[in-house]
């Protein structure tokens, strides 16, 4: 997600918060001359500390998402800050995002479900995957209200109208003034929603075609969610639940895993032990289902699961 802001975003600065020891020295070892690497005794309180222990790891992360944009606004001084997800690719420059907001105080993107897999309900319309707060009266008390509720309560489990971070943000246009919902379409693609849509490189450049409206757009940046290592190199892209056009997969899935290659050697080049991913035990069909794991090796790819030989040599064939 770095180098693909440095390569799209001359003018950004990145604040990583490392949720582990190790993490926090594999990053300061790289060296990241746009980033500022931030370890858990430099921002984490007495609030936080306290619900720590009464939540997995997973929603710790979810609880501590607005007291990072706090800190960070605070503690470095920002006029404004955005929140990214770790499994987001950059394939043009966000700036058009920022200017999109304008007068606001705060951006919020929806996740733009396809109907078939509307989850509005129990995810909520809206995605923490990029989300921006100025340092304003309005902001701030946005910012603030979220920071409390995760604090109040943040589970990966859907629970009176809310779920994790994320259900919070339903009805900010509403419960706030100064709340911007992103329109531009390239903002916040992902596996709920890319089915929507046809995809095509021309100079260097991912564009996206709406199939109902034939809308044409930029995609700004893609969310990689469920993405996974499998035992045997092979790689799961998402959910199988999910189905993925050929054009994704060809288009922006095949640049994502090259850069995680190039990520993994950048990272074993400062710590040969490192290990940058786990490895999820969700292929157990493979070798005890024969006519899935003869057609995988055949084809190279299972449903949503594929080979990494095939994207490192531009095997990426039509289903």
């Amino acid at each position: 997600m770095y180098e693909s802001l440095k390569k799209h975003c001359p003018r950004f600065h990145l604040y990583i918060y490392a949720f582990d020891d190790h993490s926090y020295e594999a990053l300061q070892r790289l060296n990241l001359s746009q980033a500022t690497i931030i370890g858990f005794d430099e921002w984490e309180d007495d609030e936080l500390l306290q619900v720590k222990t009464v939540r997995t790891a997973g929603e710790y992360c979810w609880t501590c998402t607005p007291a990072t944009i706090w800190h960070t606004i605070q503690a470095y001084h920002l006029p404004y800050c955005t929140y990214v997800d770790a499994d987001l690719l950059f394939l043009s420059n966000p700036d058009v995002l920022i200017k999109e907001m304008g007068e606001a105080s705060v951006l919020i993107t929806p996740h733009r479900y396809t109907p078939a897999y509307d989850q509005t309900e129990t995810s909520g319309k809206y995605c923490v995957q990029f989300v921006t707060f100025k340092r304003d009266a309005q902001g701030l008390e946005a910012l603030a209200w979220w920071k409390k509720a995760c604090i109040d309560w943040c589970y990966n489990r859907f629970e009176e109208g809310k779920f994790g971070d994320q259900k919070y943000l339903d009805d900010w246009l509403e419960r706030f003034s100064g709340v911007h919902e992103l329109q531009h379409l390239g903002g916040g693609v992902a596996p709920w929603n890319v089915q929507q849509y046809a995809f095509t490189k021309k100079e260097g450049l991912i564009h996206g075609k709406d199939l109902l409206t034939d809308e044409s757009f930029n995609v700004i940046f893609y969310h990689f969610h469920s993405f996974s290592y499998s035992k045997s190199n092979i790689l799961r892209l998402c959910n199988s639940s999910y189905l993925l056009p050929d054009s994704c997969i060809k288009h922006i899935y095949a640049l994502y895993i090259k850069a995680l290659i190039q990520s993994y050697e950048n990272i074993r080049g400062v710590n040969e032990r490192a290990v940058s991913h786990e490895i999820a035990n969700n292929i157990s069909w493979l070798g005890r289902s024969w006519k899935k794991t003869i057609l995988f090796w055949i084809k190279g790819h299972y449903a949503n699961h594929y080979h990494q030989f095939r994207f490192m040599h531009g095997l990426i064939i039509s289903r």
